[in-house]
């Protein structure tokens, strides 16, 4: 039995550290290979292939994006969620099935109401400075 525990963790052990290297040779090859050299293209920020004027910390964003980035992120990975009720609805009862579905769909109904409440989704314009 201990000899079983053994082969087990081999195999833990082996597949931990061909991760690390799989991780970490792209980093280690790409050192090897690249350029030595930094030129001033390259300090630049990056504008979609457009070359850039001004400095990037003169914009100023509002926060409300920020928000309603985090909001549609966290509802992405919320969705998700949904796939595995989906699959499973014909393991369980139809009505168990649709109560937990209606119960995880007003949990992020409920959010989204919050949200809502809070002015999120509201997009004040900026007074202009004269």
């Amino acid at each position: 039995m201990t000899e079983q525990y053994l082969i087990d963790y081999m195999y833990v052990f082996a597949f931990l550290a061909l991760g690390a290297i799989a991780a970490a040779s792209p980093l280690i090859i790409s050192n090897l290979i690249g350029p030595r050299t930094v030129q001033q293209k390259t300090q630049e920020t990056y504008e979609c292939g457009m070359d850039p004027y001004g400095r990037a910390w003169d914009i100023r964003f509002n926060i409300a994006y920020y928000l309603y980035a985090l909001i549609f992120l966290a509802f992405d990975v919320d969705i998700l969620y949904l796939f595995p009720v989906a699959t499973a609805f014909d393991k369980v009862s139809a009505v168990r099935g649709v109560v937990e579905l209606v119960i995880f769909i007003a949990i992020l109904s409920m959010a989204i109401i919050y949200a809502w409440v809070k002015g999120v989704f509201s997009w004040a314009k900026k007074k202009k400075a004269y």
